[in-house]
């Protein structure tokens, strides 16, 4: 017998949808940290929210910071505060997240890109309940329920030494993976119903009549990369282009991109010069193969500093052709190279063009 639940947009009666709502309403009454793992558009925002209003801490304060939108130095700040001249601008003391959200719940969202010194700053809070505020030098105790999330597979990253180990152990208490829209089949037409009846108030109009055939086959059909996210724009993109409450929905567009003028000769130009780059590399590997073998076996270290420097010269114009063909965007310069964002992040650091070029 199927269920459903409607809270917040948490709509949707399958299985996987309905057994992450019991995962969620069994952890959500403990003191513990939750760690909310899901691809981008599948609901962790909501997810986390409604593990606050459903605990002992629902009328106390919820806070949230995205750890992706700022830098080292103004993320340190913003979860831990800082002390009047702490740094150049500092006029005057500032309270941060942990402090303001004293017997509530912090949400920290794309926790896998918060650098060195602040995971080790949120493992001591985790641990003891106490932070020093920036250029502070006293203790101050706070009594926080932190709840995480990311879209990285964290314990790939911590095997590689880019997340600290003991901070995801503390973290993962209890794990929450949120299915994508791909897996919830079942729940498309729901959710559509829902975004579709929500627009048409917000439009004035006086009914909503529903999707033709063609646009359910549409949606059901379609692979959703965005989840519900993205499934929301689209419903609600279709409705008020229709614009009129006595006529089903019939058009359906995937991409609002879609155009015959749409400029990408920039994008596909910097795709061409990645792989022509990429293909050099093998031929010059071919090169050296058909070469006639040396007399001796012994290593020539000279050849073998010349090989990395020549390496790192191809991954740095690489990396600098990509930013600047994406404008400088780092999320599409990562979708450009086939990487994660936090992989780009650790080839700039490595190569300091994070100097240069900020999040």
């Amino acid at each position: 017998m199927s269920r459903k639940f409607q809270q917040d947009n948490l709509v949707g009666q399958s299985n996987s949808f309905l057994n992450v709502l019991d995962q969620v309403s069994q952890i959500a009454p403990l003191d513990k940290p939750v760690l909310i793992i899901g691809e981008r558009g599948t609901g962790k925002e909501l997810i986390a929210a409604r593990l606050h209003y459903l605990s002992q801490r629902w009328d106390q304060q919820y806070l949230t910071l995205n750890c992706a939108s700022l830098n080292e130095n103004l993320l340190e700040s913003e979860l831990f505060g800082h002390e009047s001249g702490a740094f150049t601008g500092a006029s005057k003391r500032h309270e941060g997240r942990f402090e303001r959200a004293n017997g509530g719940t912090l949400f920290l969202d794309e926790l896998a890109n918060t650098p060195g010194l602040v995971q080790e700053k949120l493992l001591r809070v985790i641990e003891y309940g106490e932070f020093e505020r920036v250029g502070g030098s006293r203790s101050i105790k706070t009594d926080v329920r932190l709840v995480c999330a990311t879209n990285e597979d964290l314990p790939s990253l911590a095997e590689q030494g880019e997340f600290r180990a003991d901070l995801l152990d503390r973290l993962a208490f209890d794990v929450i993976t949120l299915p994508p829209m791909r897996e919830r089949r079942e729940d498309i037409l729901l959710l559509a119903e829902n975004f579709a009846i929500n627009m048409a108030r917000e439009l004035g109009l006086e009914l909503f009549s529903g999707f033709s055939e063609k646009a359910k086959r549409t949606l059901l059909d379609y692979h959703w990369p965005g989840n519900v996210r993205e499934l929301k724009n689209v419903v609600e993109r279709a409705v008020y282009r229709t614009n009129n409450g006595y006529v089903p929905v019939h058009d359906i567009q995937l991409d609002p991109f879609e155009s015959p003028f749409r400029p990408t000769q920039r994008i596909k130009a910097a795709k061409t010069t990645a792989v022509a780059a990429s293909s050099a590399a093998p031929a010059a590997a071919s090169t050296v193969n058909n070469a006639p073998a040396p007399a001796t076996a012994a290593l020539d270290f000279n050849q073998v500093q010349d090989f990395k420097t020549l390496s790192q010269d191809f991954e740095i114009n690489l990396i600098k052709q990509a930013l600047a063909a994406s404008q400088y965007n780092q999320k599409k310069t990562a979708d450009l190279l086939n990487l994660t964002y936090h992989q780009l992040r650790g080839y700039m650091k490595k190569y300091q063009l994070l100097d240069s070029q900020q999040a």
